[in-house]
């Protein structure tokens, strides 16, 4: 016999969302189908789809630490 059932996963286990006629403490045997997440790709689509650019001070990468953390500008010559 065999039946289809929807389910709900609740993050400890898997709930039906209709009643069932199963027979409690018996093991069976699930196929379950995943779906598809969209936008889920590889991990260079998935960066991609995240990144966007930013309008910033020219020297951003070279002060970093004065603009996040407020340190004074490390001089260009200590660069």
């Amino acid at each position: 016999m065999s039946i289809t059932v929807e389910t709900i996963y609740d993050g400890k286990v898997l709930r039906p969302l209709t009643p069932v006629d199963l027979i409690p403490n018996t093991h069976y045997s699930d196929t379950i189908d995943v779906p598809e997440v969209a936008g889920a790709g590889d991990a260079w689509a998935i960066s991609e789809s995240l990144s966007g650019s930013y309008d910033g001070p020219s020297d951003w990468s070279t002060q970093h630490d004065h603009y996040i953390c407020g340190l004074q500008k490390t001089p260009d010559s200590q660069l």
